[in-house]
């Protein structure tokens, strides 16, 4: 009963997570409006951050609560997710088309902020070592400390961050036509407004708390490890927006709009989520945590591969990144039943 009754609250706190975060970044982005604030620096900004609120909230909270295998795995788990499965996923709908700019620039950013991550997670040749004397591949091991995101570490991430979002803003007011940052904003009330981003961040507060604490009694009554847990079930429910999103603009026929969503959304998972997680609370880092992390540059660098090709990702490719999420899921869950 017990264990129903988690779940019923986890799927509640996914709701109020995605709900809270849509109605926030409306209320911001009306009155970001009025402000007379360019339309396409509230997208570059406010929205995109908005796609975060969910792993932010959870990551967020899991810190405060010292929960960092969830608030590692969200982060991680996610970014995996996003990569492979909403790509993926999204190619099944409609080939996409990468822009040249994401090629230039985001996706090489995203790169370097994933090899980044890695020295900051833990010593690389400390870390060889362990490999070959204990086989944490092989799953013997795996909780061995290899390092930790320090309080350090999180400010530098969340200095970054802030360096990203005025080089972005900075980089897309230079090179805007007359059409760029025409997209509709919905203009709200003065009074809807301020409902809509108090209501909202309300929404994400307490969701954001249901999902970690559901998350971690789930954890405890399956016998599953709290890293397990972040990286599949709280991941794949923070990625909800982006999925969503995602297959939505495919079906119109912008799917094109997916992978700038998700390397934007992996960036900010790095930077400001895991940095204000680890500013909150030192986040340790143990050898299978590690290994997710090689696993999400993996995914990064197969994905640049995949879009360099001809600059479209085709549904063949899209069907071999969902099986790599598949081999990866088999790998985690048979990690769990055997380390």
């Amino acid at each position: 009963m017990k264990t129903i009754l988690d779940v019923i609250l986890l799927l509640v706190g996914f709701v109020l997570l995605i709900k809270g975060a849509d109605y926030f970044v409306d209320g911001s982005c009306a009155v970001a409006k009025r402000l007379r604030v360019p339309s396409i620096v509230i997208g570059l900004t406010i929205v995109a951050v908005g796609t975060s609120l969910p792993e932010l909230a959870v990551s967020t909270f899991a810190a405060v609560k010292h929960s960092n295998a969830i608030a590692l795995g969200n982060v991680v788990g996610s970014n995996i997710f996003n990569l492979l499965m909403v790509i993926g996923i999204t190619a099944l709908f409609k080939d996409m088309l990468v822009k040249k700019s994401i090629l230039k620039r985001e996706m090489p950013l995203l790169l370097i902020i994933s090899v980044l991550l890695i020295f900051l997670a833990g010593d690389i040749l400390w870390f060889g070592g362990i490999i070959k004397k204990n086989n944490i591949f092989l799953f013997e091991n795996g909780s061995t400390m290899v390092g930790n995101v320090n309080r350090i570490d999180g400010i530098l991430l969340l200095v970054l961050f802030v360096g990203f979002i005025a080089w972005t803003v900075s980089y897309a007011l230079k090179e805007r036509t007359e059409e760029d940052g025409t997209d509709e904003v919905i203009m709200l009330s003065k009074r809807k407004s301020a409902i809509f981003i108090v209501g909202g961040a309300i929404a994400i507060a307490v969701g954001g708390q249901v999902v970690v604490d559901s998350a971690k009694s789930l954890a405890l009554a399956a016998g599953m490890s709290e890293t397990l847990v972040g990286l599949t079930i709280v991941a794949m429910g923070t990625s909800l927006p982006e999925l969503v999103t995602s297959a939505v603009a495919a079906s119109k026929g912008e799917a094109d709009l997916a992978i700038g969503n998700v390397v934007g959304s992996n960036i900010s998972n790095i930077l400001l989520v895991l940095g204000l997680s680890a500013a909150i609370s030192s986040v340790g880092v143990t050898a299978m945590n590690f290994v997710d992390i090689i696993v999400s540059l993996a995914a990064t660098i197969i994905v640049f591969i995949v879009a360099s090709t001809q600059r479209t990702i085709k549904k063949k490719e899209g069907i071999f990144l969902v099986i790599i999420y598949a081999f990866y899921m088999a790998y985690i869950i048979c990690r769990q039943i055997y380390g």
